[in-house]
C-alpha cells in the first residue's frame, strides 16, 4: 500500500501543495478537478497537470470529481453526467484511470425511485468508463456496506468501484472492518480519515488516529484482502491541516511497518 493526500487539503496553490507532500514524503497525490483543475478551466492542459506531478516525483492516485448531489437529483443531473464522463476522459489523459465521487444515497427499499434513478446513471456512466478504460469510484459512508455491494451487483458495468473512506463508516454507525470484507472486490482506492460518533449520535471528523477508526485491523484488513492500493490521507477540516497531515502520514507509515512485519 502506498500513501497519498489529497491536494486541496494543503489550502495551498497546486504546484506549493506538490511541492509540500513531496517534502513530507508522500508518494502520490489525488487532485481536486472541480476547481482550478478543471479541463474546462485549465488553458495548460492535462499534459502540463501530468509532467507537473511527475516532476515532484509523485504519482495521481486518483481523481476527486465530486459535483455534488449524486445521479438521483433530478435538478442538473444529465449535466453531472456528461460532467462525470468528460472527468473519467480526463483521467485516462492524465494516466490515473479513477475518478471518485458522492453518488448520492442507495435507499433501502428497491422500489423507492431513487434505485432506478441512480442505477440508469451509474450504468450510462459505467459504460462510457469501459469504453475509456476508467472506472468511477463512489465515497463509502451514506449506507451499510451491505446495501452498497447489492445496488453495485445490479448494475450492468464492471466500472463502477469503491473509494474506500473508513471514517465516514464510523460516523455513520458502520463497521469499517466488516465492511472492507465485504467490498473488498469493488475497492480501487482509499481515504484515509478518522472520525468520531457519540452515543447520542453526534458526529465529526478528527485528527488521523484521534478517532473511532481502528487503524490496525482496518489496514490488516486491507491487506488480507489483497489491497495495494493507494492510503490517500484527507483533512477536510482542522485549523492546522499541515500539521494535521503530517502527523497522518507518520501515524500510516509506523502501523504499515508494523503489520508488514507480521
Amino acid at each position: 500500500m502506498k500513501l497519498g493526500v489529497v491536494d486541496v487539503n494543503f489550502r495551498l496553490p497546486f504546484e506549493e501543495a506538490l511541492r509540500k507532500a513531496r517534502e513530507i514524503g508522500f508518494q502520490g497525490v489525488q487532485i481536486w478537478v472541480t476547481g482550478e483543475l478543471d479541463p474546462e478551466r485549465l488553458e495548460k492542459g492535462a499534459c502540463w497537470v501530468k509532467e507537473t506531478v511527475k516532476r515532484y516525483g509523485l504519482e495521481i492516485s486518483a481523481l476527486c470529481g465530486d459535483l455534488g448531489y449524486g445521479f438521483a437529483h433530478e435538478e442538473g443531473l444529465e449535466w453531472r453526467i456528461k460532467k462525470t464522463k468528460e472527468y473519467l476522459a480526463y483521467s485516462v489523459e492524465l494516466e490515473a484511470p479513477i475518478v471518485t465521487t458522492h453518488i448520492g444515497v442507495i435507499p433501502e427499499d428497491k422500489k423507492h425511485p431513487d434505485w432506478d434513478k441512480l442505477r440508469r446513471s451509474l450504468d450510462e456512466i459505467g459504460s462510457y468508463g469501459e469504453k475509456v478504460g476508467a472506472v468511477l469510484a463512489a465515497e463509502t459512508g451514506p449506507e451499510a456496506p451491505e446495501l452498497m455491494k447489492e445496488f453495485f451487483q445490479s448494475l450492468n458495468t464492471t466500472a463502477i468501484k469503491v473509494n474506500y473512506d473508513p471514517a465516514n463508516l464510523v460516523m455513520m454507525g458502520f463497521d469499517p472492518v466488516k465492511g472492507v470484507y465485504t467490498l473488498s472486490s469493488y475497492i480501487v482506492h482509499t481515504h484515509a480519515k478518522d472520525g468520531v460518533r457519540t452515543p447520542e449520535g453526534r458526529i465529526g471528523e478528527a485528527p488521523l488516529g484521534k478517532g473511532q477508526v481502528p487503524w490496525r485491523e482496518y489496514l490488516t484488513a486491507l491487506k488480507l484482502n489483497g489491497y495495494e492500493g493507494y492510503l490517500t490521507v484527507e483533512r477536510e477540516v482542522g485549523e492546522e491541516p499541515l500539521k494535521d497531515i503530517v502527523e497522518a502520514k507518520d501515524f500510516l507509515s509506523s502501523i504499515l511497518k508494523e503489520i508488514e512485519t507480521k
